[in-house]
């Protein structure tokens, strides 16, 4: 991509509504626009990081042997009645619509019901169990007030798993497996020296679930953390003794934090199969309700989250697994010159090899170039000069650390 043929600006200052240092900086860089609080648009740059994100989920997800599907956002009320959470005491977050014969319907704020009563047309016996199934798809939550950013929304992706198993033994392997997923994923998203699965209420599903907290100033809840263990409590279930038998930690080791919910995992039992009547026949033809797990995470709000914790005084700074492009090539040169051309066939044959790369090919100053590569966070800034044009050597500047390294041409065009 030329970033002269870029629709999207950056900005010098941050918008004066906006509080989240997240929000802040990607309206700053151009990677999304606020439509209103609470509602986002991801912009190129923006739904390029974003992509990158569900990519790297979904590969985790399909190596637990899940399978994707895409549900409907419109909800029938019918179903969510039968489990108790259409009323709005139950659930006070619903946007809630009519048909034009008077029929109501919810905008999907979470997919348990709808998913339980699509596989009763799929699950009978013994036989199709276990089954994992999951999706990135828009939520709604009828928040009281949208806030952080990109990270408390009242419309965005999430990526939830639900898990059918014969019982709760089969169940639990299953749900160790997603969360040594869950560990994969903000490792490999470049926070998981920052991110511990932590205990916490497990609502109205289960006595305990699991979060996964990244601290970060930033952060709604307070977590107490093991440190060598690399687990945490929630400060909701702080002074239940059962926790820390459960957990196998001392209370007295705890370190107070805040910390920001970047993914979570429910034990939700027979909670939704009863309700919905979801059963299968066992090995003696007896019906048995199904054995249910969830697991979700907000692409969205990961993102968020990454750039409260990576960012620096300069603007983003990208994991190279997160990064829109892998490089951003800076030409120091003028229109038609030596240092413009040699710019011009780098970035050709970086493209040609596969390389994502976004040129700044635009007509401006080194410093105004400099400061916008910084902004923008890509994780390796080319620059290319009038030494470099004579040389074929070019400077290679690390973003998160400052650090630069003189790369041969040739190193920069193999794949």
């Amino acid at each position: 991509m030329r970033q002269s043929r870029l629709f999207t600006k950056t900005r010098r200052e941050a918008p004066s509504d906006e509080v989240a240092k997240n929000a802040q900086l990607l309206v700053r860089a151009g990677y999304i626009h606020k439509e209103m609080a609470g509602v986002y648009d991801y912009l190129p740059l923006g739904l390029r990081a974003l992509n990158n994100i569900i990519a790297l989920i979904r590969e985790e997800m399909n190596a637990l042997g899940g399978e994707e599907v895409f549900l409907s956002t419109l909800q029938d009320s019918e179903i969510w009645k039968k489990s108790g959470r259409w009323d709005d005491e139950a659930v006070d977050i619903w946007f809630k619509t009519k048909l034009k014969n008077g029929s109501e319907l919810g905008l999907g704020n979470t997919h348990e019901e709808a998913l339980t009563a699509l596989m009763k047309e799929h699950i009978v016996s013994y036989k199709d169990l276990p089954r994992y199934v999951y999706q990135f798809q828009n939520k709604f939550r009828n928040e009281t007030r949208a806030k952080s950013g990109i990270m408390r929304t009242r419309e965005f992706i999430m990526k939830d798993l639900y898990s059918f198993s014969r019982d709760s033994t089969e169940h639990a392997a299953f749900y160790e497996k997603a969360a040594a997923a869950y560990e994969r994923i903000f490792k490999r998203a470049g926070i998981g020296d920052k991110t511990y699965r932590t205990f916490a209420s497990g609502g109205s599903f289960s006595k305990y679930s699991h979060e996964y907290q990244a601290v970060s100033a930033a952060g709604e809840d307070v977590i107490y953390i093991d440190k060598k263990r690399r687990l945490a409590v929630n400060k909701e279930v702080y002074d239940d003794p059962e926790v820390y038998a459960s957990a196998g930690i001392e209370k007295s080791s705890l370190v107070e934090a805040k910390a920001i919910e970047v993914g979570n995992i429910f034990t939700l039992g027979t909670r939704f199969s009863d309700a919905l009547g979801l059963s299968y026949k066992d090995k003696e033809g007896k019906p048995t309700p199904v054995f249910m797990g969830s697991y979700g995470i907000g692409p969205g709000r990961l993102m968020g989250t990454i750039v409260e914790l990576m960012a620096d005084e300069k603007g983003l700074v990208w994991p190279e697994s997160v990064a829109p492009f892998a490089y951003h090539l800076v030409s120091l040169g003028r229109e038609g010159d030596e240092v413009s051309r040699a710019a011009d066939a780098l970035y050709s044959d970086m493209r040609k090899a596969g390389i994502e790369v976004l040129y700044d090919d635009r007509d401006a100053r080194a410093g105004e170039k400099f400061a916008e590569s910084d902004l923008l966070g890509i994780p390796k800034r080319i620059v290319v000069g009038k030494e470099a044009a004579e040389t074929g050597v070019f400077e290679v500047v690390e973003r998160a650390t400052g650090a630069v390294v003189k790369t041969p041409r040739a190193m920069l065009t193999t794949p």
